[in-house]
């Protein structure tokens, strides 16, 4: 994913042309939402305390976060105020463009925005784990799965969880549904014992090249000059998350007495499939880094309209 990511990135700023393999995703997404829903299982129980705790901090993250990326996009970037509250957001990139276009930002911008807090805060935490904590986003920490490996009937049901988490998530409003609609879907089939079979890693790995490759894309087409100024003002709000992020992982930590590097990974502001392919790759607790990052674009997305329609009018 990496890779992919900072290639295309680098090729769409040197013009490039470059088309996102957008089909390509949609068949690929599913697949992640299958394997996180793998993640799901009863043992995960015994950490409800755990879990309340980082849930019970998630809101006063959120609301540092985006005060101080809102600081950043409306004082320092001088956007117009829709266009700053909305790149400013630590929600879904596609959902924050399409409801701040809808209240007169530019989607442009605030797509450009979340696009860069997606590539700087990914970047960031792979190295962060690396250098402080000796953990490396290079996928050895789980076992290989080939495709002989998953027997033919495990594989029916993974691809009945995504196909009917397709056509689910979307009719019940879910978040990033393409992504989450499988993976409940899963965690529900996983957790039931009707199969513990995780997809073939093959068809993984080619998701995380194909996401990457997306996020690289989201580049091309735009100028230079507003890409450099956008980015530098992506870094300038992610180095703020990121430090609201840190915050909140220690004071969690703390507070279960366990290491940060469990809890960071769940508070980093980047995007749901992209950080839980890191946690995938880290041998992290993929069940409870996703669980973590769909609460807080949900959370996003149900109050960040509200409050918005709120501050226009005070």
């Amino acid at each position: 994913m990496l890779g992919a990511m900072i290639a295309n990135t680098v090729a769409a700023l040197s013009h490039v042309p470059l088309v996102a393999p957008v089909s390509l995703r949609l068949v690929m997404v599913p697949i992640l939402g299958v394997m996180l829903g793998s993640a799901f299982h009863p043992g995960i129980f015994d950490r409800l305390g755990e879990w309340s705790v980082a849930f019970a901090a998630l809101p006063v993250f959120t609301c540092l976060a985006f005060a101080l990326s809102f600081f950043v996009y409306r004082v320092i970037g001088r956007f117009d105020g829709v266009t700053a509250y909305f790149s400013a957001a630590p929600g879904g990139l596609t959902d924050m463009m399409l409801i701040g276009g809808a209240a007169g930002g530019s989607e442009r911008r605030i797509g450009l925005a979340h696009s860069g807090r997606i590539l700087v805060v990914v970047t960031f935490v792979a190295i962060f784990y690396a250098t402080f904590f000796d953990i490396r986003a290079v996928g050895d920490a789980r076992p290989y799965v080939g495709l002989i490996d998953v027997a033919p009937v495990d594989l029916l049901v993974l691809g009945l969880c995504a196909i009917a988490g397709v056509w689910i998530g979307p009719k019940v409003r879910l978040p990033a549904p393409q992504l989450v609609g499988p993976m409940v879907v899963s965690a529900i089939v996983h957790f039931a014992g009707v199969t513990d079979a995780p997809p073939p890693s093959l068809l993984v790995n080619a998701a995380q090249v194909v996401i990457g490759t997306v996020v690289g894309c989201r580049f091309a087409g735009a100028k230079l000059q507003e890409v450099a100024h956008d980015l530098w003002l992506s870094l300038l709000s992610s180095i703020g998350m990121l430090a609201a992020a840190l915050a909140t992982a220690f004071a969690v930590a703390a507070a279960l007495g366990v290491g940060v590097d469990r809890i960071f990974l769940a508070f980093s502001p980047g995007g749901l499939p992209e950080m839980s392919l890191l946690a995938l790759s880290m041998g992290a607790d993929v069940a409870f880094v996703a669980t973590l990052h769909i609460a807080r674009i949900v959370l996003v997305i149900s109050l960040a309209p509200l409050f918005f329609r709120w501050w226009r009018k005070s």
